[in-house]
């Protein structure tokens, strides 16, 4: 029964991607045509580039379509572990786009300072322009963001940033034409627009940092790892719970974990309390894709000494969290 829900879980999570997927095309393609078009009727090259910068944001769309195809596959000989990461890739792709978009506008703002070409053709047909895509982009990033929430989806939220960027970045046209027209300043264009660009490089790099992290199966998040550690320990029989490793896979946690069992018990009484440690965790933590419970005989934890990776319960504790602890031993040891 549990893996018909997740089958589910993983079916309705995968149209709510490709419900955004289709809002996202059909969005960014009426908003490059109407770009390209109001570019050519001004003579605006810089509309008719941010028309095709819309072009692109159509692609990207197009990615988030095919994405949620593949995500829904279920896991065979090749892929034991699902097609999940497919969303992980296609958001750190994501990232490099933007990346590169924040790069090619300060490579423009930095030539413009240089050669001092601050002359702005202010025409309204390209203010019209620009009011249409901040106005359309701004209901684009907001359907992205939730829908991202909804299914819990970094390829999702990583696009509404990617739509936030697009609103600043036209803002900013209008803050420089603003300037040339009200403060007689044309130089303020191409410094906001550096600034902008700064700011775009700046979410991209902590975009790809996270992105890089998951993709080499890392995980930072201390809370998460006492959660596990917590749960497990409400299940009697459990001891020395050690070698925690969580990792992502999209939006879900893939986990593995030792614990220590009396020495003499049966392997279905083990197996019983590795089943009870699997629903605790799975209550605890929301999301579990699969969770590997490694079963070991009290006190023979040592063999493990020499390898170097997983937690252990000791490893998320934090100082004052240690200190509270000392102090409650300390004070029941006097009592007793």
């Amino acid at each position: 029964m549990r893996m018909i829900i997740s089958e589910q879980q993983a079916i309705n999570r995968s149209r709510l991607i490709r419900t955004a997927g289709y809002i996202a095309f059909i969005g960014n393609l009426l908003l490059a045509l109407i770009k390209l078009i109001l570019g050519q009727i001004a003579g605006s090259l810089a509309v008719v580039g941010d028309g095709i910068d819309s072009t692109t944001d159509v692609g990207i769309a197009l990615m988030t379509l095919i994405i949620s195809r593949i995500i829904q596959r279920p896991g065979d000989m090749d892929h034991p572990w699902g097609h999940g990461r497919a969303e992980t890739t296609a958001t750190m792709t994501l990232a490099f786009i933007i990346f590169f978009a924040g790069a090619q506008l300060a490579t423009s703002s930095i030539h413009h300072l240089i050669d001092a070409d601050y002359k702005s053709d202010i025409s309204w047909v390209a203010i019209l322009a620009a009011c249409i895509s901040i106005l359309g982009k701004s209901l684009l990033a907001w359907s992205q963001y939730s829908f991202s929430k909804k299914c819990n989806s970094e390829m999702l939220l990583a696009n509404a940033q990617n739509m936030k960027n697009d609103i600043i970045m036209s803002t900013s046209i209008l803050a420089g034409l603003a300037a040339d027209k009200i403060f007689k300043q044309p130089i303020l264009d191409p410094v906001i627009a550096l600034l902008v660009s700064i700011w775009v490089i700046r979410n991209a790099v902590h975009l790809i940092r996270q992105i890089n992290l998951e993709l080499m199966d890392g995980n930072n998040d201390q809370g998460l790892y006492k959660k596990l550690f917590d749960a497990v320990m409400t299940v009697p029989g459990v001891s020395n719970p050690h070698r925690a490793r969580i990792r992502k896979i999209a939006s879900r946690w893939d986990i593995d974990l030792d614990i220590e069992v009396n020495a003499n018990m049966t392997v279905h009484s083990a197996h019983e309390i590795a089943n009870k440690v699997e629903r605790a965790v799975r209550s605890a933590i929301p999301d579990v894709y699969d969770i590997m419970v490694h079963i070991e005989p009290a006190g023979h934890s040592g063999h493990h000494e020499m390898e170097q990776y997983g937690l252990r319960e000791s490893d998320v504790d934090t100082p004052a969290e240690m200190e509270e602890e000392n102090i409650e031993r300390s004070q029941k040891a006097q009592k007793d």
